[in-house]
Parts: structure tokens; sequence; C-alpha cells
């Protein structure tokens, strides 16, 4: 029987689905010829001194790869091995891609990751604040390197007036997590404001360190504040979860502890100005309220009251006088009007005009000359004078 080169194939492609081992494998090798498509797709192989495997990641399966994988770096790769019917090869079909020597340190890190978390040392109840104006800084880190270089211009930078104090320490193999441990006591010995623990990025096998459970312990008892500033980001250890505060650089650390000086001096300045403001208001409102007071109670005092009742008396006695006095000018107005006119009635002033009055013996005024009698004697009186008469 002759088959088509499609059926052989397919044949054989059922032949890989059908088989248990193939379905769920995992290899482990060195990467060659790693190609990121434009699809997201990831076509590579994976060798070792023996031979050559064709494998591919699509877009959809990236989940499962944690870091950019390059070629000759030792992975571990998971998924399934089948045949590409077009072009009638077979290929491991990867789920999930793994940096080599990675699956056993993983896993230790996750056990103690939840044991920590179980004992409650990872819960945000017992963070300590970073102080908002830190003044010292103590750094647990290698002696010489990127980490301290990134953290001190970092720090002079913002605050050209912090104090660093660098405790070394091995942040890599063996003997690495004992040597931070006792960085990590000496600097918490010296009642510094926070400290920074830590180091570049670098695989599981180089932060292996920073998992450690006494070293755990040791961050978690500190009494000062702990940055743990240890890989770029996307890298976290058990230091990391158990520290006060996660920063995912050591200049990001470094942003964390420092203020910025110029911004502090000019907000104190600002605070300064408003504050002489406030004062000088108050102070202005103050002398208001005392002055007010001090009327009020001015006005309640005996001398005032005295003083106002005195015044009071003042312009009572000026008005009584202003009519008193009218009073007099308008009495003296009208006896002079009736002196006048008395003037004009005055026998006096009649008989100054040639006129003369007449009475008889009896001093009675004779009116008319029928009533005397011959031989009768008048009186006469003129203007400058009298004189005694006889009738003829």
């Amino acid at each position: 029987m002759v088959y088509s080169v499609s059926k052989v194939n397919d044949y054989i492609k059922k032949m890989f689905m059908n088989d248990f081992v193939l379905n769920r494998i995992s290899v482990e090798g060195e990467v060659g010829n790693c190609t990121y498509a434009s699809s997201n797709h990831i076509y590579f192989t994976i060798k070792d001194e023996g031979g050559t495997l064709s494998a591919v990641m699509f877009a959809s399966q990236r989940g499962g790869l944690s870091f950019d994988m390059k070629t000759g770096q030792k992975v571990i790769v998971t998924g399934n091995i089948s045949c590409y019917e077009r072009d009638g090869k077979y290929q491991l079909y990867a789920e999930k891609i793994e940096e080599a020597g990675r699956g056993e340190l993983y896993e230790q890190y996750l056990l103690l990751r939840e044991k920590l978390e179980d004992m409650g040392m990872f819960d945000q109840i017992y963070k300590k604040d970073i102080p908002k104006f830190v003044k010292s800084i103590g750094v647990a880190t290698a002696k010489t390197g990127a980490v301290i270089n990134d953290i001190r211009n970092v720090s002079y930078r913002r605050n050209p007036y912090i104090r660093i104090v660098l405790v070394p320490c091995l942040v890599q193999g063996e003997g690495a997590a004992k040597s931070i441990i006792s960085a990590i006591k000496k600097l918490d010995k010296m009642n510094l404001d926070v400290l920074i623990v830590g180091r570049g990025g670098g695989s599981i096998e180089d932060l292996h360190c920073f998992n450690d459970e006494e070293l755990a312990n040791t961050i978690f008892n500190a009494k000062t504040p702990i940055i743990s500033a240890v890989g770029h980001g996307k890298d976290f250890t058990i230091a990391d979860f158990v520290a006060d505060k996660i920063a995912s650089t050591p200049s990001e650390a470094a942003e964390f502890a420092n203020f910025i000086y110029d911004d502090y001096m000019y907000t104190l300045d600002t605070y300064m100005r408003k504050l002489k403001v406030g004062l000088e208001r108050k102070i202005e409102d103050k002398k208001r309220d005392l002055n007010t007071l001090l009327l009020r109670l001015n006005r309640k005092s005996p001398q005032f009251r005295l003083r106002e009742q005195k015044q009071s008396l003042e312009s009572s006695s000026r008005i009584l006088q202003n009519t008193f006095k009218n009073i007099l000018e308008n009495r003296k107005i009208q006896i002079e009007n009736l002196a006048k006119r008395l003037d004009m009635a005055s026998p006096l002033k009649k008989i100054s005009g040639g006129y003369a009055y007449i009475s008889d013996e009896n001093n009675k005024k004779v009116l008319s000359a029928k009533s005397l009698k011959p031989d009768e004697e008048v009186n006469i009186y003129f203007s400058d004078g009298k004189v005694r008469a006889k009738v003829l």
C-alpha cells in the first residue's frame, strides 16, 4: 500500500500525541539560534553535546517565560513533542521555560516564602515607616561596584549633607548570607535612621543568599527600618518581602531614603514667611481687640463717667446761659421799646415843645378854662420848672 506524504506525517503526529512521555516532557539543554518573531513567537533550538532539538514557544504561551532567553543559556523546557506536518519534522512545543539549576532553588525559595508568610513575617502591621527626614543611612552591600556608587550619587544629589555609613559584605556566593547578617547587625547598633541592603540583579543562584531564613529573621528583628534593593524590579527575594520597604533598584532605594534638601529648605522658608505674616496679622488683631477692650473699660470707668457728666453739665450750663442771655436781650429790647413808647407818651415830652401842665391849688389837673375862677391860684409846670400863678 502506498501512502501520501501528508498521510505519513499525520500518522507520525498521532504517534507523538499518543505517547505519554512525549505529551508532557521536560528537556534540559543549551539554547541555540534564539529568534523573537514579530508575531511574539520564539523560535530556538535546544542542544547538548550529543544532539539538537528544534523548539518553539507560541505567543499564547509566553506567560511561561519569566526572563529574557538568549542563545547560549542553559534552560529546562517543558512542553510536548509533536510533528509539524507541513515540514515533516518534529519539534518541542514549549509551555514553560526555566533557567537550568533554577528549579531546585526556586522550590526552596517558594517553601521558605510560604513558611515565613504563614508566620506573619510579611504582614504590613510589622513594617516600620521610613523617616521623612533622614540624616543618616547605613548600607550593607559590596565595598565597590555600581550599587554603592548609585546610592551615594543619588543620595548626595538629593541631600548634600546626608551621612552614609557603609559596612561591606559579600552579596553572592558561599558565606554571603552570614556576611550580610553581620553587616546588618553592626549597622543596627549605630542608631542610624534607615538601612539599605542590596545588590544588582542576577540569576536565582546569584540572589540565593537573600533567600536565607536567618537573614530574614535578622531583617525582621532589626530596630532600624530597612529598605531592600535586591535585583532589578522583576527579581523578588525573601529579603524583599520581610523588609520594611522594597525598592526595584539601589538608586530607587536611595530616593526612598533621602528627602530633597533644596525642596525642604524652600518649603521651610515658605512656612517661615507664612508663619511670620500670620503672627504679624495675629498681633495686629490682638492689638485691635485690646484697644477695643480698653475703650470699653474706659467707658465703664468712674473717671470716664464723671468726664461725660461734666461735659454734659458744661453743655447744659452753656445752653442755660445762652437761654438766659437771649431772654435778657429780648427783655432789654422790649424795655427799650416800652421806654420809647413811654417817652413818647410822657407829659414832659409834650411840654418840652412849648406846652405846659396846669393843676389847681389841690394839684388836680385843670383841663378847661371854665373850671377856673378869678383870683384862683394855679400851678403851671414847664419842662424846666414850675411857677405859681393867679387867674385874672
